[in-house]
């Protein structure tokens, strides 16, 4: 590797299921970096907010979650089997939990809340301190890390990101329909798009990738050149 790219921060924004972590994923394992999926963190606290039931539609107890998301604890393990990274909370793998619909439904109003926001973007930037890492999410060139010194901001359209997704869940078994899983995309994009604090928008200096016909091996090729063109 280029003495040239060592010791930076990648950042990757983008609409929801448009492939950021996939590619992420991969540019961390070509480059021996770390990857932090940004996104899993906030799944993460809206699925302790559904075990707890302190969320109902958009009817969240405030009080309650703040007290829980001040002891909270996320973290990333490497699968051994897998090779694939996990998401733990409080010690608990919950990889597989947060990646369903009940989550998907909840998370941009978790995403929301000013305290929840406060407190993972701190997460994230304690985790960030060395550098050497790539992180996907909606405002990591914007907020987490504005001086990150190579930023993606990634899309696809709508009926590609609903297909990806309903590929995703279905081959995991869960039931769930095309139309179901496109409509939840779509208002999470409004929801990210339009929310007061972080909202998603693409950072002036990011580097714009609409991935609706490459593939993830496309994509990474793409991704890799400039990184290596820095």
């Amino acid at each position: 590797m280029d003495n040239k790219i060592k010791d930076i921060v990648i950042a990757f924004d983008g609409h929801s299921s448009c492939g950021k972590s996939t590619v992420a994923k991969a540019v961390a394992k070509e480059l021996d970096y770390v990857f932090i999926d940004s996104g899993a963190m906030y799944r993460a606290v809206t699925y302790l907010a559904i075990k707890k039931q302190l969320i109902n539609g958009k009817k969240i107890d405030i009080p309650s979650l703040k007290k829980a998301v001040d002891f909270i604890k996320i973290g990333f393990v490497k699968n051994n089997e897998t090779g694939q990274q996990e998401t733990f909370l409080n010690g608990k793998n919950i990889e597989k939990e947060i990646r369903g619909i009940e989550v998907s439904e909840s998370v941009s109003y978790i995403s929301e809340l000013d305290f929840v926001r406060t407190k993972l973007v701190a997460l994230q930037q304690e985790m960030g301190i060395n550098k050497k890492i790539v992180m996907d999410g909606r405002d990591i060139g914007t907020v987490v890390f504005p001086d990150a010194e190579l930023k993606f901001f990634m899309t696809a359209s709508a009926d590609v990101r609903a297909q990806r997704r309903y590929k995703e869940l279905t081959e995991k078994g869960d039931d769930v329909t095309f139309e179901e899983i496109k409509q939840n995309l779509e208002k999470r994009d409004y929801i990210d798009q339009n929310r007061e604090i972080s909202p998603l928008k693409k950072a002036d200096d990011a580097i714009v990738l609409d991935n609706s016909s490459l593939t993830p091996k496309e994509q990474l090729d793409w991704v890799m050149e400039k990184i290596f063109n820095l």
